[in-house]
């Protein structure tokens, strides 16, 4: 069996995405005691470094671990923040790099926001990318879409991978118009009926309605969480959720009633949307892919932060399960024309 490392790890969307793939963690390193927490339930047979990773050697690890995989913090890179990348104190790739250069795998998985390959960012990770290839790497990067793999979320990660002997090649999406399989529906993970503790943060009317095509778009009602349509796959589940920028249902069906109602010119409404009802911790797990009836420690907030700050499981598994049947066989296939960076593309989601 593959034995991984963990960085940065979490709640442990990608330790239980790789395990699920075949992927033994021997070893975990998060700072945050709550989330250090959660991953002990799930994950009791690893070792938990409850610390500073820039604190930690992994020099003992070489020879005894062949994958590195983990998602240094976003929020250096995320397109909805202040965008300092490598100038931001909170930036944790080369420790990343650090760890790789130290241990000396037969691959690594490194996860981020897909703001790390835009922009003036873009140059950032162009230096990362030569850096692990001065390592003996082949790397190859893209930017991958959750609900094309089956998760019932809309939620675009970059994932960076390097192999030694070859360059990785990512899966084809599997779900969608034109592929194998429908995307799945909120609906067909979540019956409408609650589960798990109630949240009660209410929804109210937006002052000033900012429409969309889609009655589930736009700024309708006040906070960053969306009505959910059962019908599709759910907006990105938000790190910072549990009061208002956590989605929601429409229980009574209200909400392509009033975006119609604002089409025809019809005046803002104000107060609180009746039949509102926000997703609960179990609820937003479930979108997730995080296995049923798991339990996150800590308060509520933070309970939900380490929800919407995950990878969700199953799009893991399916990186790793990747990685996994190249790291020892040559793929078989290229999905696009080899260059000095193999594999640099972002996959052409289906419009969902």
């Amino acid at each position: 069996m593959v034995r991984g490392i963990d960085l940065f790890a979490g709640a442990g969307g990608l330790t239980l995405g790789m395990k699920a793939a075949g992927v033994r963690t021997i070893r975990a390193v998060e700072l945050a005691a709550y989330r250090a927490q959660t991953y002990a339930v799930h994950t009791p047979d690893a070792e938990i470094i409850n610390s500073d990773v820039r604190q930690v050697s992994f020099e003992s690890y070489r020879g005894r671990v062949e994958l590195v995989y983990g998602g240094p913090p976003c929020q250096p890179f995320s397109s909805g923040g202040l965008r300092k990348s490598d100038a931001d104190d909170r930036n944790m790739i080369p420790e990343f790099v650090r760890a790789v250069r130290e241990i000396r795998p037969e691959a690594f998985v490194m996860e981020n926001v897909p703001g790390l390959a835009t922009g003036d960012r873009s140059s950032y990770l162009a230096r990362v990318v030569e850096e692990l290839e001065d390592l003996g790497f082949r790397v190859s990067w893209e930017v991958l879409n959750a609900p094309d793999f089956g998760v019932p979320q809309k939620r675009r990660r970059l994932f960076v991978v390097g192999l030694r002997k070859w360059a990785f090649v990512f899966p084809e999406p599997t779900h969608g118009p034109g592929r194998p399989n429908p995307f799945v529906r909120v609906k067909d993970v979540l019956s409408g009926e609650p589960i798990g503790e109630p949240n009660p943060s209410k929804v109210f009317y937006a002052k000033n309605p900012d429409l969309r095509p889609s009655p589930y778009d736009g700024h309708v009602f006040n906070g960053g969480g969306r009505p959910i349509n059962p019908d599709a796959p759910c907006h990105t589940i938000l790190a910072s959720a549990g009061g208002n920028k956590t989605h929601w249902f429409d229980t009574l069906g209200m909400v392509p009633e009033y975006h119609a109602h604002l089409s025809r010119g019809g005046a803002p409404r104000s107060g609180t949307l009746p039949g509102a009802r926000r997703l609960t911790v179990a609820e937003s797990a479930v979108i997730q892919t995080f296995p049923a009836g798991m339990v996150f420690q800590g308060p509520k907030s933070a309970q939900y932060h380490q929800v919407g700050d995950a990878v969700p499981p199953l799009l893991a598994e399916t990186v790793g399960r990747a990685v996994l049947s190249q790291l020892h066989v040559a793929p078989t296939r290229r999905l696009v024309k080899p260059s000095r960076r193999e594999g640099r593309r972002e996959t052409a989601s289906a419009t969902i």
